[in-house]
């Protein structure tokens, strides 16, 4: 393929894409370690550990359309709530357990999948056991592992949306000004 020969609209709307991304995982780590981190102090390990996990849910909820973004966020939050569910309940009345987390991650999909969304029986699988494992670096106050990584979802899930909504809305301008700039499509022949 020659230079000539580049979807250069695609590598534009790829390049503003990326940018929009990049700029969603800075703000919401920002918002995580550095505001939030104020309003509910925590250690320097567990503000950072909110930091990735937001930015894990904004990137996971970033996608081409805004049907995905939504659909995604929506799995994300379904999958996220079930395993603060399970996980808190657990970690209120008992310490991390291997067992405890390997049954967890399985109720979780069965919960998921019985509520009509086997789709978000990974996600759900895997936000159980981070929220565990977690729990176990941080045995003490370990419940509070749950309510945390929630409300790091919820900032991760918000801000992915408004950026994809913001991406996909600047790609489109850019679309369309391109297109406008290019003329008529038959050349201005039209009315000839």
């Amino acid at each position: 393929m020659s230079l000539g020969d580049r979807d250069w609209p695609g590598l534009r709307a790829a390049a503003v894409s990326s940018t929009v991304l990049a700029l969603a995982c800075a703000l919401t780590y920002w918002l995580v370690t550095g505001v939030l981190w104020h309003v509910y102090p925590l250690s320097g390990s567990d503000a950072v550990l909110g930091g990735m996990w937001a930015v894990i849910a904004a990137i996971f909820v970033f996608r081409q359309r805004h049907e995905e973004s939504t659909a995604a966020a929506v799995s994300r939050m379904a999958a996220t709530t079930v395993s603060f569910l399970l996980c808190l309940l657990y970690l209120l009345f008992l310490p991390f357990h291997i067992w405890g987390m390997a049954l967890l991650a399985g109720a979780g999909v069965l919960v998921v999948t019985l509520l009509g969304r086997p789709q978000d029986a990974v996600t759900t699988g895997i936000t159980t056991v981070v929220v565990m494992v977690v729990a176990a670096l941080n045995p003490h106050n370990a419940w509070q592992q749950p309510i945390l990584r929630f409300a790091d979802t919820v900032v991760g899930v918000a801000v992915g949306l408004a950026a994809a909504w913001t991406g996909l809305a600047v790609t489109g301008r850019l679309a369309r000004g391109m297109m406008s700039a290019a003329g008529p499509p038959d050349g201005g022949r039209r009315g000839r």
